[in-house]
């Protein structure tokens, strides 16, 4: 049987008010007892009932994610860090799904299941800041990750998409390429705030610093960020007669459909096109040619958006003035880039 406070502090010959004091790190406890109730506690193998501890601070120990889009690589990738972070203190992760839709991230956002969870990481789309600017300090804290809301109303966390796009293109144009097109651009999206704006913007940003015109014919736009959108996205743009010599597309999935369509035309890669994407999901490793891309430090991303939320539920968390944090990223060559 697992051992109990009360069977500790029998063995130890204290009371069991002060095991719990040692067990909760309380500093008003001598080092010598400290030390006394420490070794009991490790011979009998004692470990902290977590449940009953959250019950007792009025949390439920359940924590909730919701992203657009689960079958997207990069979330799925993202969402095991996430649970992975969060089973080191303890807590369950209830992963939800948005779809991007705006009426299903204020759902999410705006209380539903709130009674079950103690805190919300989301990753929103279509959502703005005065969607949420109406949160009230009982609503449960709120950390963002991903897309940028201006001003933002909650922490958020996520990389600089202008810079990776930039470091991205940069790459390509080191290469000697010089018809770099844009694939991923989503015209009248729900936030001109959104990555496809972003990452446009760090394209156009790297070929002016390189003294190059902004080819407009060289952009070429998708509804989603899916597969087939980026095989589709890459024929219509070859079928326009732009020609790129390199293609930056804003995210890996994009990238995998145009390398197909590349393939399925007979242009090779990096000869005759070079093609790099951002995420670098697994995916990317495994395909033929392997995938050049922008790797973002998913890992970090997860484990700060965690940290956040369990400093929001710490007494006095709620009073923070929101952050903003940037993660790290890099550029990872491969073979559709490098000859």
């Amino acid at each position: 049987m697992q051992a109990r406070l009360r069977d500790v502090a029998e063995r130890a010959g204290v009371s069991v008010k002060t095991v719990s004091n040692v067990v909760n790190g309380y500093p008003h406890v001598s080092p010598g007892m400290r030390e006394r109730v420490q070794q009991v506690l490790d011979e009998m193998g004692y470990r902290p009932n977590a449940n009953a501890r959250m019950l007792r601070a009025g949390r439920t120990g359940v924590i909730a994610l919701a992203l657009p889009e689960l079958a997207n690589p990069y979330f799925s990738e993202l969402a095991g860090f996430v649970v992975q972070v969060a089973e080191e203190r303890g807590w369950t992760v209830l992963v939800d799904q948005t779809d991007g839709l705006r009426e299903r991230e204020l759902l999410v956002a705006g209380g539903v299941r709130h009674h079950l969870i103690d805190g919300l990481i989301l990753s929103p789309v279509a959502l703005g800041s005065d969607d949420l600017t109406h949160r009230s300090a009982d609503d449960i804290p709120l950390v963002l990750i991903g897309e940028k809301l201006d001003a933002g109303p909650a922490d958020h966390v996520a990389i600089d998409n202008v810079a990776a796009a930039r470091a991205a293109t940069e790459h390509l144009l080191g290469l000697g390429r010089t018809r770099v097109a844009a694939l991923g651009h989503q015209p009248g999206s729900a936030s001109e705030s959104g990555v496809a704006a972003l990452r446009l913007h760090g394209w156009e940003e790297a070929l002016r610093a390189a003294g190059m015109h902004v080819d407009e014919h060289l952009v070429s736009a998708v509804p989603t960020f899916r597969r087939e959108d980026g095989k589709a996205a890459m024929a219509a743009l070859l079928e326009s007669g732009a020609r790129p010599d390199a293609v930056l597309c804003f995210n890996d999935t994009l990238a995998i459909g145009a390398l197909r369509e590349l393939h399925d035309r007979g242009l090779r890669v990096p000869a005759d096109v070079a093609v790099i994407g951002i995420d670098d999901v697994a995916d990317g490793r495994f395909s033929v040619p392997t995938l050049s891309t922008i790797a973002p430090d998913k890992a970090s991303i997860a484990r700060t958006a965690v940290r956040m939320l369990a400093e929001r539920l710490e007494p006095g968390g709620r009073d923070l003035a929101p952050r903003e944090v940037v993660a790290s990223f890099e550029l990872v060559p491969r073979e559709s880039t490098l000859a």
